[in-house]
């Protein structure tokens, strides 16, 4: 069984994205329905407004990612839910690839590879490495601006955590994997970076906070956690 893209629907938060929502916009075809979860006090709503497709629809909610995601999915109607982030802009094959991808009807979630065409390209092709090392070990690891879940397995575990500000993607896919359903990783479906803020403040920092919250998160051990993003959002 291959993926049928109207069943389809982007999902992305968005939050002050001006200079990135034309870029991000121009990389999806026309005909992909999209959900737009926007908390932005500048023209990003705008912006996407300007674009005209009637197949985007906006929502405006102040919540953190996790609720953004949430909020998202609950108002799709297609089976395959697409998670992004305007940050990024999609391979130009990404659709097509997408299009052929044999599914069975086991498969929860699937994650793709995410790269950069300026700065910090190995750092990128390492990342991607290491979330197709996660998935072959049982520990599907996942990056929210590349993850795709069948709406109905997020609904069976019960959706995000909404209480993460962080790391919610990886939780998420632990959570559909425990349950049972295949997750997979597709180095084929590529994105493409190009906020580096986290990395210009130390590609350590970053990989350090990645790693251990996400092994804390794997091994259930979630109270101190859930009370903190250890910085992540001050950028």
């Amino acid at each position: 069984m291959k993926m049928n893209l109207k069943e389809l629907t982007l999902i992305v938060p968005t939050k002050n994205e001006a200079v990135n929502i034309d870029r991000f916009l121009d990389s999806v075809p026309i005909h992909i329905k999209m959900i737009i979860v926007d908390a932005s006090c500048d023209n990003t709503r705008e912006i996407i407004l300007r674009k005209s497709r009637p197949v985007i629809h906006t929502i405006h909610d102040e919540g953190n990612i996790a609720t953004a995601r949430q909020l998202a999915a609950e108002h799709a109607v297609t089976e395959w839910l697409l998670y992004s982030d305007a940050d990024v802009c999609f391979d130009e094959n990404y659709f097509d690839i997408l299009a052929n991808l044999p599914l069975s009807e086991h498969h929860g979630g699937l994650m793709g590879a995410k790269h950069s065409r300026d700065r910090y390209r190995r750092y990128y092709q390492l990342f991607s490495h290491w979330l197709r090392w996660c998935c072959a070990l049982g520990l599907p690891s996942a990056s929210g601006s590349n993850m795709l879940v069948r709406r109905q397995a997020l609904l069976t575990v019960g959706g995000f955590d909404l209480s993460l500000s962080c790391n919610e993607d990886s939780e998420l896919m632990y959570r559909i994997h425990r349950l049972g359903y295949k997750v997979a990783y597709e180095g084929r479906l590529k994105v493409y970076e190009f906020d580096h803020r986290r990395l210009d403040r130390g590609l350590m920092r970053k990989t350090a906070h990645s790693i251990i919250r996400c092994a804390l998160l794997a091994c259930g051990w979630n109270s101190m956690i859930r009370k903190h993003d250890w910085g992540y959002w001050r950028i």
